[in-house]
């Protein structure tokens, strides 16, 4: 059995061709996708080549971890029944094409553990859950607190602070330069750095990547803060010691998400105490993947691409 899936090539070389899937047993699901978003972090790394030494990397590989469809078959051992709409976080049944992490194709072989039932209402929405748990995973999933400066208003941003004003019930300030991105706020605020004169946050959480901003970081932190880093930083970190010493700094990284934050978001995305809606901000027919990718990584008004696969055979 093949399917057309996105294969990164060689850096900076992507198209659609067909790969080969693995069979599936009676433990699997076979999901027919119907929508991949396309990630402007781990993505680009991969595109670009720029990605660190990572488990299962090289070329030619099938990306993306963001998938949502409908179980075409379902083995007897699976735990899925046939027809229910659900999100996969990638897969690994593309023979010898690598998938890192092997999402993006028009269909899927996948554990039945693996494919998460969605609530009728979640559509495209629903490849946001990856995205989403790593924002929950940055503050509480890994046992911090609540932000209350975020820095950065692309997607993971946006979910952060939806997330902090869901499970914080204090207000929270989002930090962004790019007058593009600084809309679409829900019940927070969005402003420049500039206009802040506050120097007294608890925790900052920074997912913009930018290695530069720690410093200015420590700046507006209380005496004995907290910065967390939750972007992806492609060149060493450095700060100043004796601000950070004079005010105590509490510095941690937050790594990807686990299992148990993907169940806790998936929970209140499925009973509507958290809402995905307005995030997406460019959809595409996985027939034009590589000029989809090409708008995701370098139109700064793109917070999400996603790759509709509905009309691929």
């Amino acid at each position: 059995m093949n399917t057309v899936a996105v294969v990164i090539e060689e850096p900076e070389r992507l198209g659609l061709r067909s790969v080969e899937l693995a069979a599936p047993t009676d433990h699997d699901v076979v999901v027919g996708v119907e929508w991949t978003g396309i990630s402007t972090g781990t993505e680009r790394l991969l595109y670009s080549g720029r990605m660190p030494p990572f488990p299962g990397m090289g070329y030619p590989l099938v990306p993306g971890y963001e998938a949502v469809g409908r179980i075409e078959s379902a083995g007897a051992l699976s735990g899925r029944t046939v027809g229910e709409r659900v999100f996969v976080a990638g897969a690994r049944c593309f023979g010898e094409t690598r998938g890192l992490f092997g999402g993006a194709a028009r269909r899927l072989v996948v554990p039945g553990s693996r494919a998460l039932p969605l609530a009728p209402h979640i559509s495209d929405d629903g490849v946001l859950l990856a995205l989403t748990a790593t924002a929950y995973h940055a503050a509480w999933g890994s046992g911090g607190a609540t932000p209350d400066l975020i820095v950065g208003h692309g997607a993971l941003g946006r979910l952060l602070a939806r997330l902090a004003v869901q499970l914080g019930g204090k207000p929270v300030t989002v930090w962004e330069t790019s007058p593009v991105r600084a809309a679409g706020a829900v019940g927070y605020t969005v402003i420049d750095p500039s206009e802040d004169r506050r120097r007294d946050y608890r925790a900052i959480c920074d997912v913009s990547g930018a290695p530069q901003l720690l410093d200015e970081l420590v700046s507006r932190l209380a005496p004995g803060g907290e910065v967390v880093l939750a972007g992806f930083y492609t060149e060493p970190l450095r700060f100043d010691y004796t601000a950070a010493f004079l005010r105590e700094l509490r510095l941690r990284v937050a790594a990807e998400w686990k299992p148990n934050d993907l169940e806790t978001v998936l929970a209140m995305v499925n009973d509507g105490t958290l809402d995905l809606g307005g995030i997406i901000s460019h959809r595409s027919d996985a027939a034009d993947a590589a000029g989809a990718y090409v708008t995701a990584f370098t139109d700064p008004g793109c917070v999400k691409m996603v790759l509709d696969w509905r009309a691929c055979a």
